[in-house]
């Protein structure tokens, strides 16, 4: 009778020998890694660690210089996330908790990515109780006026001298004074939310939250409501019940900015 727990997959040796070493070249960074250092670090002999590291070669998931001999992860290990957080992609993965998160709050939703300097809609969800809004999945805004991307520049810890960039280049639709986004991406790192009160359509209002994985932030969720209802209270409201709520609906390795990050 086998005394495998039930809980413990199964293990072929081979593939896990390679992803340590995938994992010891990530761990190594630019300066790469030897044949041996790998091997140590691994405990994989040197034998078998070169034939998986040729094999990584071949894939693109390693690469060897020729001069010293070194690995260096390859092209097609690095591009691993970039693939799995395209917009299409994190739109699938987060949709319940878009679906989720408008369902308890009775309110629109909706996720956001920073894609050429604006914010690109990617998934929203609606109430059962409808918001009339300009907003569409595939339409892009200034990330300077919109929730979403000021909860990112909060994030992404955007200085004052860059800030004004992204004001600079508004068009004369969106009045928005430098002075004023400082203010309201300075009052976002604060809380660890952001808010747009009535500057892109008149009665809407909306509360954003940046979604990261490590440093990196990939995303902004946000909720829309009729500016009535978007009162102080309402905001710091609707801020809890998404920290409550959605961590454990977010994929591993996805959270949400914290609370007072790149002050």
């Amino acid at each position: 009778m086998s005394t495998t727990p039930r809980n413990d997959p199964p293990r072929i040796e081979a593939i896990d020998r390679a992803f340590a070493l995938l994992l010891a070249l990530a761990d190594a960074g630019p300066q790469g890694a030897t044949l041996a250092d790998l091997a140590a670090t691994t405990g994989v002999n040197k034998s078998t660690a070169y034939r998986a590291l040729s094999t990584m070669r071949r894939r693109g998931f390693a690469t060897q210089s020729v001069e010293s001999g070194v690995y260096r992860l390859g092209p097609s290990a690095m591009t691993l996330g970039a693939r799995f957080l395209t917009p299409e992609h994190l739109a699938q993965a987060l949709h319940p908790a878009l679906v989720a998160l408008s369902r308890a709050t009775h309110e629109l939703v909706h996720l956001g990515v920073w894609e050429d300097d604006q914010v690109l809609y990617v998934d929203k969800v609606e109430p059962d109780r409808a918001v009339r809004v300009w907003s569409s999945v595939g339409r892009r805004a200034p990330v300077a006026t919109t929730a979403l991307g000021r909860a990112m520049l909060a994030a992404r810890g955007v200085d004052d001298e860059q800030l004004a960039v992204y004001v600079k280049f508004l068009g004369s639709e969106h009045a928005v004074s430098f002075e004023h986004l400082r203010g309201v991406v300075r009052q976002a790192r604060r809380r660890g939310y952001s808010v747009e009160l009535q500057e892109n359509e008149p009665g809407v209002a909306c509360i954003g939250m940046a979604i990261m994985r490590g440093e990196q932030v990939v995303g902004a969720v946000s909720i829309t409501s009729l500016a009535e209802r978007m009162t102080s209270r309402r905001q710091s409201e609707l801020a809890e019940l998404i920290r409550a709520d959605m961590p454990s609906l977010l994929p591993e390795g996805l959270t949400l900015a914290p609370i007072g990050g790149h002050a």
